[in-house]
Order: structure tokens, then sequence, then C-alpha cells
């Protein structure tokens, strides 16, 4: 079995179920490395941390240069990170390969690690031709000059892939569904919720005959303002037979509720933020799950939406929807047109009978987008990095 180190700046808890299946395939081989102080809440790290013991390797004292979690568009900050003991906790556990998240932050200490060690090399890899769109010359060239060490690529979906080839990865060397959300732990608290848990939140919502979801941070690029200028309609439309129920926070919110507010909205509900152990009552409440984002690598909160057996309205820029949304399950549509946000909405409104039965094909769907295939797909990565590696010494 491989001997990997992980290193994560940053993760959240729909990672863990991934870490704890590929600890499972390298037979308790797995060690993590993170920053203290990027992985929050504390639950996460507590979490990480009966799952490893010792081998959850949490660093502090990171020093930070420049904007690191922007919240604008990909590529519209630049900063850099140092982290002391980065390099000397990767050589002490002594891996058979090394993964990174994509090319920045702490992957250029593996990086670093790969050219003077020879370990092979991973990229985790989730961007787009969309979401890089407007990378800088400079980006471009970085990337492209990295990849020279990078040995393999998981990437999240067939879009990202195309973009990792674009960049100078073989094909051949690219395995495909690294990202994957904790479906299996949502399925069991949606289970767990009665009829009576249900109807007492559509309650608040003034009891709609169909709910629609909505959950991230309110930023502008999570697309939330135009969705709300097609509901506009609806509302004129259907009156209250739908509701638009919006679970985040951000710094638009309340930008957010003036809209709504000023355009007269009544089936409006802004949720504020929810932590995630309670996300499984919203998504078990709601009739359909709608995602309007403008840019987006890979959604995590679909797949979560339809382990929960929602249906899914799903903007055409997401990374995630050639894989995830089919004709079966829903439907995707430009968030900047207003006329197709509309149509899509319509159309869900129109085939509320048939939205249940839409649900089951998401969990149909997602069956084969688990933590586990997602585990099996990055240590595929990491075996096809060790075979190029044998090749780069025979050469």
């Amino acid at each position: 079995m491989l001997r990997i180190t992980y290193v994560a700046r940053s993760f959240l808890d729909y990672r863990i179920p991934v870490f704890a299946a590929l600890d499972e395939l390298t037979r308790g081989r797995l060690y993590v490395i993170y920053s203290t102080g990027a992985v929050n809440p504390m639950r996460v790290i507590r979490r990480i941390e009966n799952l490893l013991g010792d081998r959850a390797v949490g660093l502090g004292g990171e020093l930070q240069i420049g904007a690191i979690d922007d919240p604008n568009f990909a590529n519209s900050a630049m900063g850099i990170v140092y982290q002391p003991g980065l390099l000397a906790a990767i050589g002490q556990s002594h891996p058979d390969v090394i993964i990174g998240d994509g090319f920045g932050l702490w992957t250029s200490y593996a990086v670093l690690h790969r050219v003077f060690k020879r370990t092979p090399l991973v990229a985790c890899y989730e961007r787009t031709f969309h979401t890089e769109r407007n990378a800088q010359w400079y980006r471009t060239l970085y990337r492209k000059t990295v990849l020279h060490w990078v040995d393999a690529m998981a990437c999240n979906g067939s879009l990202s892939a195309v973009y990792a080839q674009w960049l100078g990865m073989p094909a051949e060397r690219i395995t495909l569904g690294q990202m994957a959300a904790d479906t299996e732990g949502l399925q069991k608290a949606v289970n767990t919720l009665s009829v009576e848990d249900q109807r007492a939140f559509r309650h608040q919502w003034r009891n709609p005959e169909l709910t629609f979801l909505v959950v991230g941070r309110l930023i502008e690029l999570k697309g939330v303002h135009h969705l709300l200028m097609a509901w506009a309609q609806v509302e004129r439309t259907w009156a209250r037979k739908a509701a638009l129920v919006i679970v985040g926070d951000g710094p638009m919110r309340e930008q957010l509720e003036n809209q709504a507010r000023v355009a007269r909205l009544q089936s409006v509900w802004f949720e504020g933020a929810v932590d995630y152990d309670q996300m499984a009552a919203y998504y078990a409440a709601a009739d359909a799950f709608v995602i309007p984002t403008l840019e987006d690598n890979w959604s995590l909160v679909v797949p979560e939406a339809m382990a929960c057996g929602l249906p899914i309205l799903c903007s055409k820029y997401s990374g995630c929807w050639p894989e995830l949304v089919q004709e079966g399950n829903g439907w995707v549509f430009d968030p900047l047109d207003h006329q197709d946000t509309l149509r899509v909405l319509n159309l869900c409104i129109q085939k509320g009978s048939e939205l249940p039965g839409m649900g089951r094909e998401s969990r149909t769907i997602i069956a084969g987008h688990t933590p586990q295939h997602a585990a099996r797909s990055i240590y595929e990565a990491c075996r096809i990095a060790t075979e190029q590696a044998k090749v780069r010494v025979r050469s």
C-alpha cells in the first residue's frame, strides 16, 4: 500500500469522509498536513484528529502576503503564504506520494519536495476554462511551468480535465471524481427527520405548495441577485404557490434583502447562516434546489441536495453540471439570462407532481459520486504518479 501525504492547507466537513476512505485504501498510511489557522470551525479539526490521530499534522504560525481567501471572482487577487515547518513535516511523514490541492499556496512546498526529493506528486484540481477565463498570463505560465513536476492529476470532472489537458497534463495521467460531498451522512440525517419536522419548517414559510432552496455565501459570484430578478415574475404568475428559501450569509445579504423588499417579494425567505450539522432539515423541507452561481469549480451543494432527494436547477457556470444534472433529475440554465432562469423555474413548478421522481433520480445519479469513489480516484492518480516516476528514472 502507498504511504500518502496529503498537503491540505484548509478543508471543511465534507472532506473528512474522503480522507477516511483514502485512509482505508492505504490501510492506515495516510498523513494529512493542514493549517490550524485555516481549518475551521474547530469541529473539523477534532474530526480529522479523531480519524488519523498523530497522522493529522496541524501547523500554526502561517504568514500571509496579499489576499488569500478573497470572496470575489477567481484571479481577482494575489496572495502567497509562508508556513514554517511545512517542508520538514512533509519529509518527516516519509511519503511514497504527495498530494497537493491545485497549484498555489501550500502546493508550492509539495513541488519543492518533488524537485529535491523526487517524490511523486499528485495535484487535486478543480478549475475549468470558465473559472479561469480571466486568468492573467503570469498565472497561466506559472501553472504550465509547475505542471512539469506534477506526475498525475485527480480532477473534479470533465470540464476540469479539459482545462488540465490544455495546461499540458496528458489525458492518461488524469483521473476524474476527486470531489465529493458527505452524501451518506446527509441521507442518514434526512431519513431521521419526521414529516412533522418538515412541516414545521414549511410552516414558517407560510406552507407553500413548492419550496425552492438556495444555499451559499451571499456574494456577487453566487448570482442570487439575478435569481431574485427572475423570481419577481414567478410571484406575479404563481402568487404564493412557491417559496424561495435562501440559506447563507455574506456581505451582500443586506443588499439582497433590500432588493427583495423594493420588489415587494412576499415569498422570499432569508434564513442566514446555518451550521452544517443543521442543513439536512432544510434539504428535507425543500422540493427543489436552485444554484444560480456565476462561477464555481464544482458546487458541493449540488451533490448534497441530490443526496437528499432533490431535483436540481443548475447554473451552466457550475463545473459539476455535465456529470450531475441530466434530463431526468433537473435543468441547466443561464442565470445571466433572466428569461432562461424564469423558464426553468416555471418548468419546475409545472412539473410539481413529478419532482419526487426526479429527486429519486438525483439520488441514483449521486450514488456514483460518493466519498469512496473520490478516494479511489485520488488513489488511482497516486498509482499513476508512482508509475510515472519509474518511467522517469528509467529514462
